[in-house]
């Protein structure tokens, strides 16, 4: 492949890892690293953000710039603004419960993204303010940190000027010794270069955290978890736009899938697929109980992972 390439950095265990690699190339340097702010990401991931880009970046010549359409969480409780569209579980009037649409990582992740694409390749600015159609013919290639668990989430791009890489799948030395690393393997990896407690991207109050993800936020980030908290009862009855214009409510929206409110939540059962997890791979039970992390799901772009929720009953 051809063109600028750019990676797409969620500032999380396998992105940083590519960040990594490149400055010490072990796979072609990168023009440019962008990282999509929803405004709302735990302190750890910024501090993390910061760290990389002072200690890795500048030093190997990799601009990481960071891009935003907004705060999300400002956003969803604004009544001006259109509401988010996060993935709440929802409580229905029958009593049935269900998900809410998403759009959040398209919405403040992906656009901003191709947006900064579409600028670094040369496009100009529209009246609305919003980058128009780059040159024709131009493209860039994005890498995008996925590892070979979840090869599944592999994807090309959806728009002409983006081609998407995986250099994580092309890989040799991984622990199981097969093709491609792991997650695994970027834990221990990230070690040996000092960042082995790389946290997880993902909002503050994403509804995709399970309880293991919970647990973490609320033992180690105690404005977080009041952040969240606070919003999960912020948000009971939906959209706060709609609900100033009259709408008719349609259920009790949560963040946690039991549908009680997140501080009163089940977040300290270990589920069958978190003990599960656990048992899957020695080599990954390994090297998460020595990076001290846990079986939390994160949210990068083009990588969220909305079919790893936990139903509790």
């Amino acid at each position: 492949m051809t063109g600028p390439r750019i990676l797409s950095l969620g500032a999380g265990v396998q992105s940083s890892t590519l960040l990594l690699l490149s400055a010490e190339r072990r796979i072609p340097r990168y023009d440019v690293a962008v990282f999509a702010d929803t405004g709302w990401e735990p302190q750890a991931v910024y501090e993390h953000l910061d760290r990389i880009e002072r200690e890795v970046a500048q030093p190997a010549g990799i601009p990481i710039k960071r891009v935003s359409v907004g705060n999300i969480r400002d956003d969803a409780l604004d009544p001006a603004h259109r509401f988010a569209s996060m993935p709440l579980f929802v409580r229905k009037p029958d009593g049935r419960r269900g998900m809410a649409r998403r759009q959040c990582t398209a919405e403040y992740k992906i656009r901003p993204i191709r947006e900064a694409v579409r600028l670094f390749l040369g496009a100009t600015l529209k009246a609305n303010g919003r980058p128009g159609r780059p040159p024709r013919g131009s493209a860039v290639t994005q890498s995008i940190g996925i590892s070979r668990d979840e090869i599944m989430r592999a994807k090309d791009s959806q728009v002409s000027y983006s081609r998407h890489d995986f250099p994580l799948l092309d890989l040799t030395g991984a622990a199981d010794g097969r093709p491609g690393w792991k997650r695994s393997d970027c834990v221990r990896y990230l070690r040996t270069r000092g960042f082995g407690k790389t946290p997880k991207s993902a909002c503050v109050g994403c509804p995709f955290r399970n309880n293991a993800g919970w647990r973490r936020l609320r033992d180690t980030d105690p404005r977080g978890w009041a952040d969240a908290v606070a919003f999960d009862r912020a948000i009971r009855h939906g959209s706060v736009r709609a609900n100033t214009t009259g709408a008719s409510l349609r259920g009790e929206f949560y963040l946690h899938s039991s549908c009680v409110p997140l501080d009163e939540a089940p977040i300290d059962r270990v589920t069958r697929h978190e003990w599960a997890s656990r048992q899957t791979d020695l080599f990954d039970a390994i090297a998460d109980t020595e990076a001290g992390v846990d079986d939390e799901i994160g949210c990068s772009p083009f990588t969220c992972r909305t079919d790893l929720y936990e139903e509790i009953s």
